[in-house]
């Protein structure tokens, strides 16, 4: 064998100019003593030493892993290494400038070891132990040396990433108790963005302010469900708008790529493109605490002495009234969980079968008209008269009995005036308070013990303070709108129909039908119905229609009056 190029590494084969990949990884994006620049200047001059090429233009060969922490994450998992890394043949080193760069665990470090051997490569750090270069051939697969050296030297980083991890879990307990005060790093929560303390605050640090477009998007996400929609839908429009979700969102702000990897099966990943709203991310968002201010730690608000949550903010973006209001709104909509979500059955929740009174779910099949069928066996139930009948016809049936009964009925605007109740604080108070109580006793120092005791004090303190507030009732204010329900039949699409038949309280049953080659509804099946609110109304219509379609001469029903819009003349 000939001797190789590099310092150090005689006994390997020598290949001339070196085609390298400058790697750089950074944890925290604000860390300006480690910045990509400093990465990159120091791997320069050790590639330049090394007869080592990282290419430039299009032709370029560097990995750059922003906001990734090596302790957590290995080589192979990291965005742009992790590429470079599952295509060997492309490249010849790898030059890192600090070990630390590359890994903080021994397990990772033999890995990338093990596939640097493998695949006969060169690992280079700019600046190693004692500020001396550091260069580790494994282009000859018979010396085992350079593994040797960098599991030793693994060992040393991994325990100083648990030193630092120590100190930064330290830091960041410190942070939490203190008020408005945000820890910098890391995706805020959804609709708030970091900014500088304020001077009055101190002007140290970070804390939370409302960050307007996410504001808008939560805001739309509310109206939609005060206006009867789903979180299916409400989730189905905002991607259909190309409205970001958060976490993709986030990645946007912060310069990086959307999707990422997710749960898989045990033990995998789903890799996505992109993240997608779904009614678990709207309903998991809306009932986040964090929405109120507060500052949350594993699902659980951060208290001060006396009990009560400490805020992240100074502008909130929700009131404790609102909060609660949009709560009592998800909770009432959780009762149909497990309901199909057919974005396009209009008669969904409104039509059901005859026999057993189940709902009744729309049936689509390729190539064929689309069906509402009994669905009793979903249910674990054995329907003796299962109904099914045409889709299309009975939504004109319904569409047609619908105006005919209400169309003409003014339509009213009514907005809830969210009132406070203390309850679901308290509840939630007094289960931390229980589950706290459980941990009784189990502490071995007097230091645990106090700080035990110290919790528990101020959970009994809060729930002492909820308990004196008083509940206000919510406020429902009701105003024409000078339109009718034929005219907001007309510009609705097919969920906002569906909910205005749910919201009067329309119901459609269905018999089964005979044999035979029915080529339209056999009203003898159905029967529509109308109950709720518009009851009065409905009433009304009904004894209006009756009376003016009379024969002449005929007397009204005793109880009922017509007025005419316009008195007759007498005849001259």
């Amino acid at each position: 064998m000939t001797t190789g190029s590099l310092p150090g590494t005689e006994g390997t084969v020598s290949t001339g100019t070196l085609r390298g990949v400058r790697a750089i990884r950074l944890s925290v994006l604000t860390d300006e003593t480690t910045s990509p620049e400093r990465q990159r200047e120091a791997d320069d001059i050790a590639a330049a030493a090394l007869g080592i090429d990282f290419g430039e233009g299009d032709q370029l060969r560097e990995a750059v892993d922003l906001d990734v922490s090596a302790s957590k994450t290995g080589p192979f998992d990291r965005p742009q290494l992790g590429r470079w890394l599952s295509n060997p043949e492309s490249f010849d080193a790898l030059v890192w400038w600090r070990f630390d760069r590359a890994i903080r665990s021994m397990a990772h470090m033999h890995t990338l070891a093990e596939w640097a051997r493998k695949h006969r490569k060169v690992l280079v750090f700019a600046e190693g132990i004692g500020g001396g270069r550091l260069v580790f051939d494994f282009r000859n697969p018979m010396d085992p040396m350079a593994e040797l050296q960098m599991l030793i030297l693994a060992f040393a980083a991994q325990v100083e990433s648990q030193s630092i991890s120590d100190r930064v879990t330290g830091a960041m307990a410190a942070l939490r108790r203190m008020p408005l005060r945000w820890r910098g790093g890391g995706r805020p929560p959804y609709g708030y963005m970091p900014a500088p303390m304020p001077a009055e605050h101190g002007g140290v640090g970070w804390t939370l302010v409302p960050d307007p477009e996410a504001v808008e998007v939560i805001e739309r996400i509310v109206r939609e469900l005060l206006d009867k929609r789903t979180a299916s839908a409400v989730a189905a429009g905002l991607n259909a708008d190309g409205i970001l979700s958060p976490r993709d969102y986030w990645a946007d702000k912060m310069g990086r790529e959307r999707g990422g990897k997710t749960g898989g099966a045990k033990g995998q990943h789903v890799v996505r493109e992109k993240f997608q709203w779904t009614p678990a991310v709207i309903t998991r968002m809306l009932r986040n605490e964090t929405l109120l201010g507060w500052k949350m730690h594993k699902g659980k608000p951060v208290r001060d002495a006396e009990g009560n949550p400490i805020m992240a903010t100074e502008q909130p973006i929700m009131t404790r009234e609102e909060f609660d209001h949009v709560g009592a709104l998800l909770d009432s909509r959780s009762q149909n969980v497990g309901d199909r979500q057919d974005t396009d059955a209009l008669l969904l929740r409104v039509i059901h079968c005859d026999a057993c009174h189940g709902r009744m779910y729309l049936n689509k099949q390729a190539g064929k008209t689309s069906t509402y069928k009994c669905n009793s066996h979903a249910r674990g139930e054995l329907c003796q008269l299962p109904a099914s009948v045409r889709g299309d016809w009975v939504d004109d049936f319904v569409t047609a009995e619908f105006l005919r009964l209400v169309g003409p009925v003014p339509t009213k605007h009514v907005v809830e005036i969210p009132g406070y109740d203390p309850k679901p604080e308290l509840d939630a108070t007094v289960a931390e308070f229980r589950e706290h109580q459980e941990q009784k006793g189990r502490q071995k120092s007097k230091h645990a013990a106090a700080e035990w005791q110290a919790r528990a004090d101020a959970l009994d303190a809060r729930i002492a303070d909820l308990e004196t507030r008083e509940k206000r009732e919510p406020q429902r204010v009701v105003t024409p709108t000078g339109r009718t329900y034929a005219d907001e039949w007309a510009e609705a699409d097919t969920n906002a129909r569906r909910a205005m038949l749910v919201d009067v309280g329309a119901r459609l049953e269905v018999k089964r039908g005979t044999r035979g080659g029915w080529r339209k509804l056999d009203m003898r099946r159905v029967e529509f119905t109308i109950r709720g609110e518009l009851d009065p109304a409905v009433e009304e219509l009904a004894g209006l229609r009756e009376v003016l379609t009379m024969p002449i001469g005929t007397a009204p029903a005793s109880g009922t009056s017509v007025r005419l819009a316009e008195p007759v003349k007498a005849a001259a």
